[in-house]
């Protein structure tokens, strides 16, 4: 404390002279409007800058908290849309509300991601807690990204698009002809759509969108474009189509869940008779 004092005294000539300084500014600015103005938007000018800089800093480091808002809001505007955009399959009629698929969107983030193997897999954070089930499509803003496989509590596996033992049914959206995505365990970018027959008249470019003919994923979602368009070698009954995906898979980060509340009726159904639901 001795020490404290005796820099004080050391630097009491400076100390005089900045209290003298700071009065004549104060005695300067307070009887000379244009130098107090000058003064007052100075220092806002300054406040302004250190308050903007500390909430870009706040704001950052709460960015992470601010996409799962944003991912849960956008789950729940997209389920909201698709009950407007349900059609009837039929003529109008009174039962017909009772034939569309429910569908139900969450939202995650992928935490784990592989691409070098030839059966890829995902990891969410969300799991049986968050309402996330087995057998629940995953997709993002950019396109079709997989499939839930198993769930704990609190985390989800996923089989990834690039899977060779995951099937997708899709189809030509201009054309309306479907078939089977599947991923062939080599370009991480592209699949192949299965099972089109040879006479379809599919061009390179043309947009591939889920089927909705299975009870996994609703109608419309992006797949990818047409990149190849040959004839099957080993079945010329079929064409050879390769798409190029609409997903990055590479910057996979955060993604929706979408759940058919009918799924587990129609399983139960498919078992019934014996049938195997490869989708």
């Amino acid at each position: 404390m001795l020490r404290i004092f005796q820099f004080l005294y050391q630097i009491r000539s400076f100390l005089l002279f900045a209290l003298l300084e700071f009065l004549a500014v104060w005695m300067i600015v307070s009887n000379n409007s244009p130098q107090g103005a000058a003064l007052f938007n100075t220092s806002n000018k300054l406040i302004g800058d250190a308050l903007q800089k500390q909430a870009d800093v706040v704001q950052f480091f709460s960015l992470a908290d601010a996409n799962v808002e944003l991912i849960s809001e956008n789950a729940l505007l997209r389920q909201q849309l698709l009950g407007l955009q349900v059609t009837p399959d039929s003529l109008p009629l009174a039962i017909d509300s009772t034939l569309k698929a429910n569908f139900e969107f969450k939202g995650a983030r992928v935490i784990a991601n592989s691409l070098r193997f030839s059966q890829n897999y995902l990891t969410l954070n969300k799991g049986a807690e968050d309402g996330i089930k087995p057998g629940m499509g995953i997709f993002n803003s950019q396109g079709v990204v997989g499939r839930v496989k198993s769930v704990s509590e609190n985390y989800a596996v996923a089989f990834s698009m690039l899977n060779t033992g995951l099937l997708i049914s899709a189809k030509i959206k201009s054309l309306d002809v479907f078939g089977s995505v599947q991923w062939d365990g080599g370009n991480a970018s592209e699949v192949q759509l299965l099972y089109v027959p040879r006479h379809v008249k599919a061009n390179k470019g043309d947009t591939i969108i889920t089927s909705g003919f299975n009870a996994v994923f609703p109608e419309g979602i992006l797949i990818g474009q047409l990149s190849k368009v040959e004839v099957n070698k080993k079945d010329p009954n079929y064409l050879a189509l390769t798409i190029k995906l609409s997903t990055d898979f590479s910057k996979l980060t955060y993604v929706y869940l979408v759940e058919n509340i009918q799924f587990q009726e129609i399983d139960s159904l498919y078992r019934q008779s014996d049938l195997t639901n490869e989708y």
